[in-house]
C-alpha cells in the first residue's frame, strides 16, 4: 500500500467520532489537572484560556500516534503508556495555550478575538493575561511529572525534554521571536519555512513524536513519524496563511488578515494563492509517505487529521 492508497483508506475512517472520545477525555483531564484553588482567582482566567474551545490538534496528533504505535508493544504495559501519552496531550495543550495568551497581548499581536471569545487580556487585563501564561507554562511540567504513577521516571524525564526544546529558544518561541522581527520585510522560501517550522511546527512534530515515544515504536518507526509531524506542521502553517485571506473571522474564531494588516510575510504573500495551496497538497503526499514508511499499521487516524489539517475551511 502506497502513501495515495493509504490516504483512501483514512476516508474511511471515522475521525469525528474517534476525535470526540479523544476530545471528551482530553478536556476532562485538562479540567482535573488545573487547580481549582489558585490565589487571586487565577484559576478562573487558567480556565478561561484552556477550557472550551480550540481544535486540540495537538493533543488528538499525541494519541494518534500513540494508537498507531501501542498496537505493537506489551500490553501489559498499556495503562502506564497510556498515561502517559494522555499527560503529554494535555501538557501540549496547556503550553501552546500560554503561548496564545501572551500572543494575543498588546506587546505581541495586540489581538482581541481567540477561539470566538475575548483574548484573556481583554477579558481579565494585561497583569492577569501575563500571570496566567506563566501558571499554564509551568503547569504543563507539573502534568509530565506526577507524585505517584508507574510512568517511568526516565520516561517522564523525557517527555519534559522535548516539550521544552519544542517550546523554547529553538522551537515555538524562537520561531515567534523571528516572527516578530520580520514584520514588514520580505523572507524567501527558506526564510519562512524555517521560521513556521520552529514557531507552529516544533509543537506539532513533538506532539506526534511524544505520542510514539510513550508508545514504545522502534527508532525506524520514530524518525518516520517525525518527518509526518514536521511535514504536517509546515502544511498547518500554509493553510492558516490561506485561511487568513479567504475565511472571515466568525468562522475562524479569531480576527481574519491580521497578518496582511500587519505587513507579515506569509506563504500567499510569498507565492500566491493558488501556489500556497498546492504546497499545502505536496506536503499532506510527503506526510502520507512518511506514514507509509513508518511500517506501522494503525495510522488512520493521523492519515485522517491530516487530510483534515489540509483540507479544512477554519
Amino acid at each position: 500500500m502506497n502513501a495515495t492508497q493509504l490516504s483512501q483508506l483514512a476516508q474511511s475512517f471515522d475521525l469525528e467520532t474517534w476525535s470526540a472520545n479523544g476530545l471528551a477525555e482530553i478536556e476532562a483531564s485538562l479540567n482535573q489537572w488545573i487547580p481549582p484553588n489558585a490565589p487571586a482567582n487565577l484559576t478562573e482566567s487558567m480556565k478561561y484560556a484552556v477550557l472550551g474551545g480550540g481544535k486540540r490538534l495537538r493533543a488528538l496528533l499525541v494519541l494518534g500516534a500513540f494508537e498507531a504505535g501501542i498496537a505493537h508493544q506489551d500490553q501489559s504495559e498499556l495503562a502506564w503508556r497510556r498515561e502517559a501519552a494522555l499527560r503529554f496531550a494535555c501538557a501540549v495543550e496547556l503550553i501552546h495555550a500560554y503561548s496564545l495568551v501572551h500572543d494575543d497581548m498588546p506587546c505581541m499581536d495586540n489581538d482581541v478575538l481567540r477561539r470566538g471569545k475575548p483574548t484573556v487580556h481583554v477579558q481579565f487585563g494585561e497583569a492577569v493575561a501575563l500571570l496566567t501564561g506563566d501558571t499554564l507554562q509551568a503547569l504543563a511540567f507539573e502534568v509530565l511529572t506526577p507524585e505517584h504513577s508507574l510512568i517511568p521516571a526516565q520516561l517522564q524525564a523525557k517527555l519534559c525534554g522535548l516539550l521544552a526544546r519544542a517550546a523554547g529558544h529553538n522551537g515555538m518561541a524562537g520561531g515567534q521571536a523571528i516572527d516578530l522581527k520580520s514584520v514588514g520585510k520580505h523572507l524567501n522560501e527558506v526564510e519562512l519555512s524555517h521560521m513556521h517550522k520552529l514557531k507552529t511546527g516544533a509543537l506539532l512534530e513533538v506532539s506526534v513524536s511524544a505520542g510514539a515515544l510513550c508508545s514504545g515504536v522502534t527508532d525506524t518507526a520514530l524518525a518516520s513519524l517525525k518527518i509526518f509531524g514536521s511535514s504536517l506542521g509546515l502544511a498547518f502553517q500554509v493553510v492558516d496563511d490561506i485561511l487568513d485571506v479567504t475565511a472571515e473571522s466568525a468562522v475562524l474564531g479569531k480576527t481574519a488578515g491580521k497578518d496582511a494588516d500587519t505587513d507579515k510575510p506569509t506563504y500567499v504573500s510569498l507565492m500566491g494563492l493558488d501556489a500556497a495551496k498546492h504546497k499545502a497538497d505536496v506536503l499532506l503526499v510527503q506526510a502520507n509517505q512518511a506514514l507509509f514508511d513508518s511500517d506501522l499499521s494503525h495510522t488512520n487516524a493521523l492519515v485522517a487529521i491530516a487530510l483534515k489539517v489540509v483540507n479544512r475551511s477554519f
